[in-house]
């Protein structure tokens, strides 16, 4: 039966990832040998699960089928252990997906009381600024910044944080300090891995709002390389409160404009849709919501 089990939680894997390789990293196995255990799961059960080909696994039609039908089992079996321990301890392992960034500044830090609480679950960080797919990356939780696009989705609301322009002092000193928006036309910005919408940056002050269409001489594809070239002088740049509060306090930055307000930027934690949700996986959002807060 632990054999069949396991053999099952491979399988779910292999799927999930489209990836002997990467299933077999999971769980710390060479591709032959998972190929060899699902090879041994595929005859006990009589059919084709996966198509191998040079450059990829996918599902067949049985293994689609058969893959919808033991997910749920599988996660409720996990549960119902979980239940009858009644200790309120998790174990196995918790794909979590988040940016670079927010991962190394903010949850990082706060993650040593929820380890500590929990301590036979084994915590996966995916650590990627550009957005995540999570069935893909097989992840059971991602937090994300912005608005929530996908309506099926599954979500805990964890709060918002305000957006503001930073600049190095050396890099104000010598092109001088915007006192409009519209000043930044004669600026360098910076932009991040988000990129500019098409109105470009919007900013409110005393009931007025306006819109600046920005044009940056410096794209950078991780947070920390936006905050670096600031840091450098190379331009302004805009970043939440928690991606740039260390510079901050330090006198590496200092804020632009700050009698108009930007938009702030909504953080959610995301669950896996169509299945599901993991009890690890809300009570780690749960946990890092309460402790943002404070």
């Amino acid at each position: 039966m632990t054999d069949r089990f396991f053999a099952l939680r491979l399988f779910l894997r292999v799927a999930r990832t489209r990836s002997f390789s990467k299933a077999g990293r999971e769980f710390g196995l060479s591709q032959p040998s998972v190929s060899r255990i699902l090879a041994e799961l595929e005859r006990e059960v009589g059919a084709s699960l996966l198509a191998r080909t040079t450059r990829a696994v996918t599902l067949t039609e049985a293994g689609a089928d058969y893959l919808a039908r033991i997910e749920p089992i599988l996660e409720a079996l996990e549960e119902a252990d979980q239940a009858v321990r009644g200790s309120g301890h998790f174990r196995g392992k918790l794909r979590v997906g988040l940016s670079s960034g927010f991962g190394a500044r903010e949850v990082i830090p706060r993650l040593g009381g929820f380890m500590a609480q929990h301590p036979d679950l084994c915590i996966d960080l995916v650590m990627k600024d550009e957005r995540q797919d999570l069935i893909g990356e097989g992840v059971d939780l991602v937090f994300r910044f912005g608005a929530l696009t996908d309506s099926s989705a599954k979500m805990l609301h964890i709060g918002r944080t305000d957006r503001l322009l930073i600049a190095a002092p050396a890099y104000l000193l010598r092109h001088g300090t915007p006192a409009t928006p519209a000043d930044l036309a004669h600026h360098a910005i910076i932009i991040g891995p988000a990129g500019v919408k098409a109105e470009g940056w919007r900013f409110e002050k005393d009931g007025r709002r306006v819109s600046v269409r920005i044009d940056g001489r410096l794209t950078a594809g991780q947070h920390e390389g936006v905050i670096a070239a600031t840091v450098a002088g190379l331009g302004i740049a805009s970043t939440a409160l928690w991606g740039c509060r260390r510079e901050i306090e330090d006198g590496s930055v200092v804020q632009v404009l700050p009698d108009w307000r930007m938009e702030p930027a909504e953080v959610n934690a995301i669950f896996t849709a169509g299945r599901a949700t993991r009890p690890a996986a809300r009570a780690l959002a749960e946990y890092i919501a309460a402790e943002l807060k404070e």
